[in-house]
């Protein structure tokens, strides 16, 4: 099935069955193929990204395009043209992004919507707020037994956040088990106009084995995409979303619910999945042990998962990579720098050496350790100034 923006749904005219697998709780491809993005983007009925459309951002901003839209790791949008004319017309805005907090430490996976809400917000010079699905984690993961840990999860995920150099007077983070009274009259108003038959299909969920906390919580992360959620921020201001595209299926709803509610639709701009080290398959996941890299890693232990479990596209033989080259296209280790090399022209040296088979595939592995080692060690380093008191400022409300 296809869901247009207006929620709608036409069936795909292919008798295959599309081996893509992607919604906000699940991203694999059964057939270990790459994931289709172009296949993404025909599902979910969001906007492929032109160029020129960043070429306007930077023409109305006059600041230079973060490496994400640069790479066309950025690739796709709901409305990223209606934000810019906002923004040049001087109206207001306000960023939103989230995290489900099922493990200790971010990963870098999680990494990408808080990188490029920092950047947006020094550009913009907007709210940010940050909400922390404690209940969905709660509600969804088997393996979080009580709400003790799942709070201890979150304290901690907050604190990792907020190294990323967010500005303190801006940025409002809150768990929503804390938080209700502030998300109560939006999320009864967005229940009340959605029905069961529309959120089963939009996230995938099965009737024999979902819980009713799971079919009622999305309402709850579809309320901070209006702006009469919070009462510091302007009620006209428009709201972006910088996520993962498996994040699309909430604000694809929440844009249809919008126009009943007589709220601004929210602007979201999405971001390729950093892919597991295993391969482009499926996302990079906290689920399993030996391949997410985490920001509370040892040096040795970004080194051992880079050198044991990145898939590389090198050759069998030294022989036969100086012969043909090596494929950047498949290899992870290129990927990640992509995602982590802030320098355009030494990744496209990179990548020509490597194709040529000048550059091998243990040096590109040592390339990107030594990248995302100094990323993770500079991420600890602000991490380490984060107390107490610091804490209670960034979650304190507006």
């Amino acid at each position: 099935m296809i869901f247009r923006d207006d929620n709608t749904e036409t069936s795909k005219d292919s008798k295959e069955e599309e081996p893509t697998k992607i919604t906000p709780f699940h991203v694999e491809n059964k057939n270990k193929k790459a994931i289709n993005y172009d296949h993404v983007i025909e599902l979910f009925g969001c906007l492929k990204i032109q160029h020129s459309l960043f070429e306007e951002f930077s023409r109305i901003t006059g600041k230079k395009l973060h490496r994400f839209m640069r790479r066309e790791l950025c690739y796709a949008h709901r409305d990223f043209n209606v934000l810019l004319k906002h923004v040049e017309e001087g109206k207001k805005v306000y960023l939103y992004t989230g995290r489900g907090p099922s493990s200790k430490s971010l990963h870098l996976g999680h990494c990408l919507p808080f990188i490029l809400c920092v950047y947006f917000q020094k550009i913009f010079k907007c709210h940010v707020v940050i909400q922390i699905t404690d209940d969905e984690k709660y509600l969804y993961k088997d393996f979080i037994k009580s709400r003790e840990q799942i709070k201890e999860y979150a304290i901690e995920n907050i604190k990792d956040i907020i190294a990323f150099g967010f500005d303190p007077k801006l940025t409002f983070i809150f768990m929503n088990s804390e938080s209700m009274p502030i998300l109560i009259e939006n999320y009864l108003r967005i229940c009340k106009v959605t029905k069961v038959s529309e959120i089963l299909p939009v996230f995938g969920f099965d009737d024999k084995l979902t819980n009713i906390g799971m079919i009622s919580f999305p309402a709850l992360q579809m309320a901070p995409a209006y702006a009469s959620t919070f009462d510091f921020l302007d009620k006209d201001a428009l709201c972006l979303i910088p996520c993962a595209i498996d994040q699309d299926p909430y604000f694809r709803l929440v844009r249809d619910k919008a126009v009943i509610l007589k709220e601004k639709k929210p602007t979201s701009l999405y971001v390729k999945l950093l892919p597991d080290l295993c391969g482009h398959h499926k996302k990079m996941s906290s689920s399993t042990d030996s391949t997410p890299i985490f920001l509370n890693d040892t040096k040795e232990m970004i080194a051992k998962k880079i050198m044991n479990n990145a898939f590389s596209g090198g050759q069998a033989t030294l022989k036969d990579h100086r012969k043909y080259g090596g494929n950047p296209e498949v290899d992870m280790s290129f990927h990640y720098l992509r995602y982590f090399l802030e320098d355009d022209n030494e990744l496209a040296a990179i990548k020509e050496s490597y194709s040529k088979g000048i550059m091998t595939s243990i040096e590109l592995k040592k390339k990107c350790i030594d990248t995302i080692t100094e990323f993770v060690e500079n991420f600890k380093k602000e991490r380490s100034k984060i107390d107490e008191k610091i804490y209670k400022i960034f979650t304190k409300k507006k």
